[in-house]
């Protein structure tokens, strides 16, 4: 195949236009994309109107989650005072909702925030209004005790398989190294 002057003036054309070299090269016919590099190479054409690429759709922002709303108080129930170590773990897991001011009056950010208070964000982060809790926190930890609590879940036991599966399986395995030695 010939580069004749109709082909170079429709490849200067395509190249132009923001096609690529492949797709240059298929409505040229009868030849390669490297050919098509190769040919705009040696006349020089840089420039190009726009890249040959398809045309994005915006994606669609999910909808935003509702919030968890707290659960409605049970009507008012006859139960057994509670001891005192009792009535403290109740306390320290209910997390406080409002972040603790500053001696200055201002709230914690992360410029203010220092390694003795808690790090646990309240509100959105692209907001004006957030803030860190900026409660005490225990040396060494990130969040106070109640953000620990919520953010140190403790981990489920997992599901153990009965012996008598993991005997079968064991069985096959053998049953297979002496198909495969």
């Amino acid at each position: 195949m010939a580069w004749t002057d109709e082909r170079v003036e429709t490849l200067k054309k395509l190249w132009g236009d923001g096609l690529s070299a492949s797709q240059i090269a298929k409505q040229l016919g009868g030849v390669t994309r490297n050919a098509v590099i190769g040919k705009v190479h040696r006349l020089g054409l840089s420039g190009r109107a726009a890249p040959s690429r398809p045309a994005r759709h915006p994606e669609a922002k999910p909808a935003p989650r509702p919030r968890a709303q707290p659960a409605a108080p049970a009507k008012a129930q006859q139960a057994k005072p509670a001891t005192p170590a009792q009535s403290v773990v109740r306390a320290e897991a209910a997390a406080p909702v409002e972040a603790e001011r500053l001696a200055s009056g201002e709230y914690a950010t992360v410029l203010t925030l220092k390694d003795s208070m808690c790090k646990w964000p309240i509100g959105d982060p692209a907001d004006n209004t957030f803030r860190f809790c900026g409660r005490k926190s225990t040396p060494g930890q990130a969040y106070c005790d109640a953000h620990a609590q919520m953010a140190y879940q403790p981990q489920a036991k997992r599901k153990r398989k009965p012996a008598d599966d993991a005997r079968a399986v064991l069985d096959n395995l053998q049953g297979a190294r002496k198909v495969n030695f």
